[in-house]
């Protein structure tokens, strides 16, 4: 593949004066422009085949540039352009140049003003030249969505020609180049997604001010001789026994010279050589194909978890009169992929011959499409710890070092056109999107044919949507068909992701019935109704909608008056949800919550329940769909939660957030997902065992409890000698049957052992004898609503339990570090510590993101214990020690080191008041300072009490450092009791000066060794001082 031969990179300091022109655009901003000149030439090496990126260029608004051709002039002043990267949209620029505060938080984005994106922006680079024997061309993709393109003052190409944010060009300006100094210069027309081939936001997020007008890729300056190098691919063909592979190489050549020439074209194809000898005309072009080259027993590429993922590389080199005249060097995976349609018209992918379950999400960029290789590995590693082995890529097609990662790693990618705008305004009706116009069809052939051609060898790469939401009709199918052909695109054409059949490829096999708001679990599970998103066919983008981040992200991404509303009113409109007004608020996911878990009495109150939720929720999605994949009729063949991410810091469609921080739903979607699992049906209360692996298991135990929220056992159930099957096969273990006595709100324990009797999978449910009821008849397309819902409000109640932490890290030589954490539940009696969440944090209590743990949000019974591990990037620290937040629903917050040590001097654990148990008080975060997720403020009533659950390593005197505020000039004395006996009585704790001002006070405790209960109880009417946490 030509576009991405091999390339030549000039050392970053040769390139820039200041690393912000050849930098990837990230988060972080950085000085406005200064007005001094921040960039020097790219100096443009002349060996064949080279091909080297502009590192970066400056950019400025049209209105401020008065003649179009002096722009692109060598010695053109641009004091006071702003300098940007290789690829950047203009308000990305604008955010890396420090012109606008943080759009990830609050409203900020909204205030920027839009008008002065209505008019074109000019990017600026110098090039110098030294040897112009050579040919010179600019190759690029990228452009958002059209735009002039000029070399020293002489407009090569118009916006007509370079138009469409897919199309790829390859322009030659040989014959403007220059010894020495060179300009290049686009000016970049406004997108506009509903009238141009590019891309839009759709209703995913709110749309950037600039509509993500600019250049997105690299555009690549390539040196060459007479005859130029293109296109390089293999068409493979693999046998059905997988002992042979035919290989076919082809590639273009063309003679760009005004004289005849004759080329060889040499090389080898998976270290087997291939020559060939052609002569071509001045101006031609042909198409080389070679002798099959046949490759017995191949390295096979596989998705992980199915085998490795190796690539073989093509390296070829086109040479006149015995001089290499360009060259091109790629990789290429040996696979097959079939996606047939089985018998209940659902499409069912294959790799290899090995039929595989999709599970994936929907994948996104950046929102404002700042390309980070670091982040996207990041997203893509994520995928696989979270048991998925599919991302779908609607519109918003990644650059070619994504699938460089997706094919290392494993991962099964999806692209596609995406829905709701211009790519489908001519078959949408009223939706959004205008018709398509004469000029429109070529730029869509275009657009096809450069991204078949792009992605054609990507083993990872198993299907093209040409349709979304609608199927294209019978004169743009064509084009796109007779496109792929031309590119030799050998992976299955999908008509559409909806089951909209296109005339000439047919039927989808796919459907995208929703739902996309909220739907109780128990939706899942339903094959009845046909027009609906339960588990069978191929769903392939579907969620109950609403995925409310971590305390640690919201704080960060809303103001404390938007927090506020989003937990008091869900009713009102959402800017972090969605620019669509059928999605602007919280109101079904609200109304939900309440009804199910019962009000919530605070900001962290609705925040712990909505995890809850979305864990729940997203676990039976998936669950239920592995449990019909094998079902003999009407089968599952594909989910794609929608979505696995969010461009931007959203409340909504993310199996993990723009901060890489991980949800409720991450962690149902995690143990779904697990390689061998056991669940449980909320359909018919069958308990499944789940094979994933490529490997049938034998010799399985699986036990199934039921637990009263007092922690009375009421139902048990164990089967051993089970025995399941490879790749989605499923086994029951029993069907629950009725069980008298049970509470309103009941738990659920399944644990499945291996043979040796080790856990190997440990799922917990919270259930309701009350039903939630679907009233079908009142769906809409984004949701079903409820008759009734099931009662989980019992959890409210649920006693106090104590779980105790110990952590110890180890760094690698790989940069990252291992933290291994032991948890055990040490109460006595017979109450679970329930859904027990675990962070590693900073010094500064900041969660250290990304992390990939082996599991999380545990639930354990008395004397239970299980080993946790996390793995994260050791610079991720920021040069502090890594320590653990332990959060359960039951438990309270403790904060433990992570070096191996327990409580003591310099090894402090923390417990924070929220998660305490409050009588006569309230959580509360309006005054800022404090730490966690908010303090306790005590009720003005003498008797207003919190009390923690500590565990203390060994009996002794402990100092508990008390961390409060008190804004009033009264005393506000506390008793402190341990284990019910008063400690230290009329402890004062004297005004501060004001509310946000925190300071602490230490109390010495005589403790037993393990758990402990501290108990500081007001003692006057004024009540008790504004409490943080404490720390033993």
């Amino acid at each position: 593949m030509s576009f991405r031969q091999k390339r030549t990179r000039i050392p970053l300091l040769a390139l820039t004066v200041t690393a912000l022109a050849a930098a990837v655009c990230g988060v972080t901003t950085a000085p406005a422009a200064t007005g001094a000149e921040v960039t020097v030439p790219l100096s443009v090496g002349a060996a064949a085949g080279n091909a080297t990126p502009i590192p970066g260029f400056v950019i400025q608004s049209s209105a401020q540039v008065g003649d179009d051709s002096a722009v692109s002039k060598p010695g053109f002043p641009t004091a006071g352009w702003y300098p940007v990267s290789s690829r950047s949209t203009v308000y990305a620029g604008l955010l890396r140049n420090g012109q606008y505060a943080d759009p990830f938080y609050s409203t900020n984005m909204k205030n920027v003003p839009a008008a002065q994106f209505s008019v074109p922006w000019w990017y600026r680079a110098d090039l110098n030249v030294e040897d112009t024997s050579s040919r010179t061309y600019l190759d690029f993709s990228g452009v958002l969505s059209k735009a002039d393109v000029w070399v020293n003052g002489t407009r090569i190409a118009t916006k007509d020609q370079v138009n469409g944010a897919y199309t790829r060009h390859d322009l030659d300006i040989t014959a403007h180049v220059r010894a020495g100094a060179n300009s290049v210069a686009f000016k970049v027309y406004p997108n506009d997604p509903n009238n141009d081939l590019s891309m839009g936001w759709i209703d995913w997020a709110q749309t950037p001010p600039d509509q993500n007008m600019g250049i997105v890729r690299d555009v690549l300056v390539r040196r060459g001789g007479p005859v130029a190098l293109r296109s390089a691919h293999v068409v493979q063909k693999l046998n059905s026994s997988l002992s042979h592979a035919d290989l076919t190489v082809k590639a273009d050549v063309r003679n760009d010279t005004a004289n005849a020439v004759q080329t060889t074209v040499a090389g080898t194809v998976a270290g087997k050589p291939v020559s060939q000898t052609v002569s071509l005309a001045a101006k031609e072009r042909k198409t080389v194909t070679f002798p099959v080259a046949g490759l017995d027993n191949p390295n096979l590429w596989w998705p992980a978890g199915m085998g490795s993922q190796h690539r073989y590389e093509l390296d070829l080199t086109a040479s006149v009169g015995g001089t290499p005249s360009d060259s091109s060097k790629s990789k290429f995976g040996v696979r097959d992929v079939k996606a047939p349609l089985n018998s209940s018209g659902g499409r069912q992918y294959s790799v290899n011959g090995k039929p595989l379950l999709i599970r994936g999400g929907g994948y996104t960029p950046d929102l404002f499409l700042r390309w980070d290789k670091t982040a996207a590995a990041d997203k893509l590693k994520y995928v696989l710890n979270l048991g998925l082995n599919t991302v779908r890529l609607e519109g918003h097609i990644e650059p070619d070092e994504f699938f460089d990662l997706a094919d290392d790693l494993g991962v099964l990618t999806m692209p596609g056109w995406e829905c709701c705008d211009k790519w489908e305004g001519h078959v949408n009706g009223e939706e959004k999107g205008e018709p398509w116009v004469e000029s429109d069809y070529p730029i869509a052939k275009a657009s096809m044919f450069s991204e078949a051609e792009r992605l054609r060898d990507h083993p990872s790469v198993i299907s093209f949507h040409i349709g979304s939401d609608f199927a294209p009709d019978r004169r743009i199918e064509q084009g796109y068909l007779d496109a792929m052909k031309v590119a030799d695109f050998q992976p299955p054409v999908i008509p559409s992701a909806s089951k909209r059949p296109s005339p000439i490829t047919g039927a989808s096999g796919m459907k995208m019935n929703g739902p996309y708001d909220y739907v109780p679990p128990v939706y899942w599970y339903d094959k009845s109704q046909k027009d609906r998103g339960g588990a069978w066919n191929f769903n392939s983008e579907t969620s109950a909608g609403v995925d409310i981040p971590t305390m640690d992200t919201l704080k960060r991404m809303m103001s404390p008056s938007e927090l506020e509303t989003m937990w008091k009113n869900p009713s009102a409109p959402q800017y972090h949800r969605s620019s669509s007004t059928t999605f602007a608020n919280l109101k079904l996911f609200g109304d939900a919550l309440t009804k199910r878990y019962g009000a919530a009495a605070n900001l962290t109150d609705f925040v712990r329940k909505a995890q809850l939720a979305q864990y729940e929720n997203v676990r039976a999605e998936f669950e239920s769909h592995s449990r019909n994949y094998t079902d003999s009729t009407n089968p599952s063949t594909g989910l794609i939660y929608w979505m696995l991410n969010s461009p931007w810091t959203s409340l909504h469609w993310q199996l993990f957030d723009a901060y890489m921080d991980q949800n409720g739903a991450y962690y149902g979607a995690k143990k779904a997902n697990e390689p061998l699992h056991i669940q449980y049906s909320h359909d018919n209360r069958s308990v499944v065992v789940i094979n994933q692996t490529s490997n049938a298991v034998n010799g399985l135990t699986a036990t199934t409890k039921l637990y009263n929220l007092d922690g009375t056992e009421k139902y048990s159930n164990t089967k051993t000698g089970l025995s399941v099957g490879a790749l989605g096969n499923k086994a029951t273990a029993v069907t629950v049957p009725a069980v008298s006595g049970l509470s309103t709100t009941y738990l659920a324990k399944l644990v499945l052992t291996n043979s040796s009797g080790k856990e190997v999978s440990r799922n917990v449910y919270w259930l309701s004898t009350k039903a939630d009821t679907l009233n079908w008849g009142g769906s809409d397309w984004y949701y079903t609503p409820q008759s009734a819902f099931a009662d989980l409000s019992g959890l409210n109640n649920l006693g106090q339990s104590a779980v105790s932490a110990t952590a110890n890290s180890v760094a690698g030589a790989d940069g990252t570090t291992t933290t291994t954490v032991t948890l055990k539940n040490t109460s006595g009696g017979k109450l679970p510590a329930f859904y027990v969440d675990t962070k590693v944090v900073d010094s500064a209590g900041k969660p250290v993101l990304p992390v990939e743990w082996n599991d999380n949000a545990m639930s354990l019974w008395p004397g239970e214990t299980t080993t946790l591990t996390a793995k994260y990037r050791t610079a991720d620290l920021k040069g502090s020690k890594p320590s653990v937040r332990v959060s359960g629903w039951n438990t309270g917050t403790q904060t433990v080191p992570a070096d191996g040590s327990g409580p003591g001097p310099g090894n402090p654990v923390d417990y924070q008041a929220e998660d305490a148990a409050i009588t006569q008080g309230a959580v509360e975060s309006n005054h800022a300072g404090f730490t966690g997720t908010g303090f306790v403020n005590y009720d003005n009533v003498a008797g207003s009490s919190v009390e923690w659950t500590v565990t203390a390593p060994a009996a002794g005197t402990y100092d508990v450092v008390v961390r409060y505020a008190n804004g009033t000039t009264a005393n506000r004395p506390l008793d402190f009791s341990v284990n019910g006996t008063v400690s230290a009585s009329g402890v004062g704790f004297g005004g501060t000066g004001a509310w946000p001002n925190w300071t602490t006070k230490t109390v010495k405790m005589t403790l037993s060794a393990g758990v402990n209960k501290i108990r500081a109880v007001a003692t006057t009417a004024n009540g008790g001082p504004n409490v943080d946490k404490i720390t033993l």
